[in-house]
């Protein structure tokens, strides 16, 4: 008899274990907060903050017809000024660091999810135009579960602690409780202090100036990168991409010289820029030489990442076909801006070296 009820009784809890389980699968399923089944159901918005792990999901399941691309210097862009501005609908594909490999993967992933992609807004980071060849998503620790499409290794997600007692409370505080904004997707702008202070403070000069390097150092990964970029827009004839160069810091020039890059960097722009605009559907701007956003170091909070208002500022201009690059003028535009990077290195910058408010690598 006693035999008997402590068997149903392990067949009763197993039950309920099991049901709970099934459950718990369920509900993250139905949840979904990091939309790698569907777009957000039962009024949920699309609480984008962990780019990583959202940002692909999101390009396969939401609908857009537009796409702001790019590194962390993107995530404060307003989607919504992009959708006002050239009438469609824009979602972010953010990737940090903006390697062009992991860029073009992300922009794989959206043409291949049935919409009909019209607009494609490029921040071409200088950094990406040497960078790996290869997407870096696996080696830099991304979680391939929701990358892979692989429904056996799902476990991993739908039966994640935190996104059980993290992700998914965050969401639904986010949809129904607070006033979010889903057009500020990934914005991290608010709980960042911009101003000189905290630019210089997070500028770490190199000790030591060295030799200008030969400026076709990084030809190798940049032909590499080159090929990435213009295979996307030779595949995507009815697509317009416009690729811009954002507005650096004087502070990033100044460190770039000292490195001795400058020279190699302007050549991949050069390089880059004279490929992209062999193609109709292609047009380039460029930022970089805006001489009084990049030398008011209260535009940023380091050496390269800016307020929103910037980004605002560099959407406005694209808009009104401003700051273009073509094929009469990129040479001269960037050739500017490399005497604009010696006029910061020996004047612009030198008073905060005399305040003594420039803080050199140990």
């Amino acid at each position: 008899m006693n035999k008997n009820k402590d068997v149903n009784f392990i067949k009763n809890f197993i039950r309920a274990v099991i049901i709970i389980v099934l459950l718990i699968g369920v509900m993250v399923f139905l949840i979904d907060p990091f939309f790698h089944y569907h777009k957000p159901w039962f009024g949920l918005k699309a609480v984008l903050n962990d780019k990583e792990y959202q940002c692909i999901g999101t390009l396969r399941h939401f609908d857009y017809d537009a796409l702001i691309v790019g590194s962390s210097v993107a995530e404060n862009n307003d989607n919504s000024w992009y959708d006002e501005a050239f009438n469609c609908k824009s979602i972010k594909a953010i990737r940090s660091y903006g390697a062009t490999a992991d860029l073009c993967y992300l922009l794989d992933e959206a043409f291949l999810s049935g919409n009909d992609i019209k607009k494609i807004f490029y921040n071409i980071d200088p950094s990406s135009l040497n960078a790996d060849v290869a997407p870096t998503f696996e080696s830099t620790g991304c979680p391939m579960y929701l990358y892979d499409k692989n429904p056996l290794n799902d476990i991993r997600y739908l039966y994640n602690k935190g996104v059980i007692f993290e992700k998914i409370p965050y969401m639904l505080v986010n949809s129904y409780l607070v006033d979010y904004d889903e057009n500020l997707s990934y914005n991290w702008a608010k709980w960042k202090n911009f101003g000189s202070e905290s630019a210089l403070g997070l500028y770490f000069r190199p000790k030591t100036k060295k030799s200008m390097m030969d400026e076709t150092v990084y030809d190798d990964k940049l032909l590499g990168n080159i090929e990435l970029l213009t295979t996307e827009v030779e595949n995507h004839p009815d697509t317009e991409f416009y690729f811009f160069f954002p507005a650096y810091s004087m502070l990033w020039w100044d460190g770039i010289y000292r490195t001795g890059e400058r020279d190699a960097f302007i050549h991949c722009e050069k390089e880059m820029v004279k490929a992209l605009l062999k193609y109709e559907n292609v047009r380039v701007f460029c930022f970089q030489d805006e001489e009084e956003i990049i030398t008011n170091l209260d535009n940023y909070m380091d050496s390269i990442h800016f307020s929103p208002e910037i980004n605002k500022y560099m959407m406005d201009k694209m808009v009104g076909d401003e700051n273009r690059m073509t094929e009469a003028n990129y040479e001269d535009i960037l050739d500017n801006m490399k005497n604009l990077s010696d006029r910061i290195v020996n004047e612009l910058i030198v008073p905060y070296e005399e305040n003594g408010q420039i803080t050199y690598e140990q």
